[in-house]
């Protein structure tokens, strides 16, 4: 087991194989990896269910499930992660969460309000998968499907960060997921970095700054080849600026992915002047608290 280290902490990650179609090792091995890579604060935060059978993943149908399935696993994540909490929490702070879904885009709101409080989930990670419906992350021909109709990939851009501000306002989560996932399929960076573009992300980052949201610091765009974490140094001098927090998203789905990148993130923060983090403890009533911890 390596040294508990203050600044190592994730917020966004533990997808595991029991609950998550695209997830490859069990939730006890991913605890097991997080403990051994010297993690003080490691949230565990399974995908919300679509609920809608025109959002089940190729895999998902591949594998019979329906969105009965997914709500079955959604279940069974929010009982068993309180088993994990019990059987490891003299290890590890394991926190317990759930990452939102924006789909049906007409009723996800109380859908996700209705998931918190029925799970009595301490914190969200609020991210955005879907622009008007269509899946931005999924493939490059979904992405321009998307683009084609939202008047291009800056329309589609600029309808991202709006949706996102959207999300930010009515759920008010904890954590704000990979901000500038819009990137992954994009035809190349400056397409979704336009003037257009970075104003609407500015003024979603005057929400989470608002909001009082973290913003996620996600090293998923190292291991996708992005060449650096999601959020591109233009958000990150920004977010300095209105002095907004960060945390580490290792957004893990198996066991080599539990703390994968995280130095050379811890790196790509201060080279980019954003000298700390903020991580989410128990308050000791029930509910979380924010703490900035130095890198």
């Amino acid at each position: 087991m390596s040294e508990v280290i203050p600044w190592k902490n994730s917020l966004h990650g533990g997808h595991s194989k029991a609950f998550c179609d695209h997830a490859y090792d069990s939730i006890e091995d991913m605890i097991e990896a997080a403990i051994g890579v010297g993690y003080n604060v490691w949230g565990v935060t399974e995908h919300a269910p679509r609920l809608g059978p025109e959002f089940l993943y190729i895999t998902e149908q591949a594998l019979g499930w329906t969105v009965e399935t997914l709500e079955e696993k959604f279940d069974a994540y929010a009982a068993y992660m309180l088993e994990m909490q019990k059987t490891y929490g003299d290890r590890i702070t394991l926190l317990r969460g759930f990452e939102c879904e924006v789909v049906p885009h007409d009723r996800y709101i109380e859908i996700m309000q209705g998931y918190r409080e029925r799970y009595n989930f301490k914190y969200m990670v609020g991210s955005v998968h879907y622009v008007n419906g269509t899946m931005i992350d999924f493939s490059p021909d979904m992405f321009m499907e998307g683009a084609e109709k939202n008047g291009g990939v800056e329309g589609l851009a600029v309808a991202y960060y709006e949706h996102i501000a959207a999300m930010v306002t009515a759920l008010k989560p904890e954590v704000v997921g990979h901000l500038d996932l819009i990137r992954l399929h994009a035809p190349d960076e400056e397409s979704v970095a336009t003037p257009k573009v970075r104003a609407a992300a500015e003024a979603t980052l005057e929400v989470i700054a608002q909001e009082g949201s973290i913003l996620d610091i996600n090293v998923a765009g190292l291991r996708k080849n992005l060449g650096r974490p999601y959020v591109a140094p233009w958000l990150l001098e920004r977010v300095k600026a209105m002095d907004i927090g960060v945390c580490f998203g290792d957004d893990s789905h198996g066991i080599d992915q539990v703390g994968f990148g995280l130095e050379e993130t811890r790196q790509y923060l201060l080279d980019n002047g954003i000298e700390s983090v903020t991580t989410l403890l128990p308050n000791g009533t029930g509910g979380v608290k924010k703490e900035a911890i130095a890198l």
